[in-house]
């Protein structure tokens, strides 16, 4: 499942992350890549563990955790915190999946990349290319997003994103393992959950709401991982 979330951040606030980002000092891609990976990246990122990096990654965060439709669709475990690229230049990343696993930085914690995120901080028309191509069961998707507008996939895809020709995309990009390891589970839950809540809109005191609320937990019980 591929899925379009609006307005984690506010237009003014993804535009406020975008000009503090603009003014930092940047560092090559290739530090967070695999061997493989970084044949294919070329871009710029902000370093690890970086106090301005830390600062945005909380914001993302705690508005995260405070979104129905990203908690309904990821069922998130864990969030490896977020990073911070940068492509202009004629900078790309070619296809390639990303790692399975990933080793949250300073600690002994891993996080299984079950969903990747990407959060947009740059205005869609101030750039031109910089789509992220993600390949998958459901075909092929072209994504450039405004900005404070994420995307939501399965860390299994093949993806990439294409050259910037003009201007620059800054953009943020994270992992999620989820409750639910199983990419087809996890999209059965989310349209059983989407539907429930529209029922409650409209039919409030449905007597079958009661079963259908009682068969996604029970599904939720029977699957998740914890």
């Amino acid at each position: 499942m591929l899925l379009h979330i609006p307005n984690v951040l506010s237009a003014d606030e993804a535009e406020r992350v975008r000009v503090a980002l603009e003014k930092s000092e940047w560092a090559d891609g290739k530090i967070t890549a695999g061997y493989q990976s970084a044949q294919a990246k070329h871009n710029l990122q902000l370093p690890e563990g970086h106090p301005l990096g830390r600062e945005i990654a909380e914001l993302m965060v705690q508005r995260l955790w405070q979104n129905p439709l990203f908690m309904s669709a990821a069922l998130p475990e864990k969030l490896y915190p977020p990073l911070f690229n940068c492509y202009t230049g004629g900078g790309h990343f070619g296809f390639h999946i990303d790692n399975a696993v990933r080793q949250v930085p300073g600690g002994s914690e891993r996080v299984r990349t079950d969903l990747s995120a990407t959060l947009f901080f740059s205005d869609p028309d101030s750039y031109d290319g910089g789509e992220l191509v993600i390949q998958d069961t459901y075909g092929t998707q072209r994504v450039k997003f405004a900005a404070g507008d994420m995307v939501l996939y399965p860390g299994t895809s093949l993806h990439k994103v294409e050259p910037v020709t003009r201007g620059a995309r800054i953009a943020s990009f994270f992992w999620i393992q989820s409750l639910i390891r199983d990419d087809g589970q996890r999209t059965l839950l989310f349209n059983m959950d989407q539907a429930i809540q529209q029922l409650t809109r409209d039919v409030p005191d449905h007597p079958s709401l009661l079963q259908l609320t009682g068969t996604y937990h029970n599904l939720l019980r029977q699957w998740a991982e914890l």
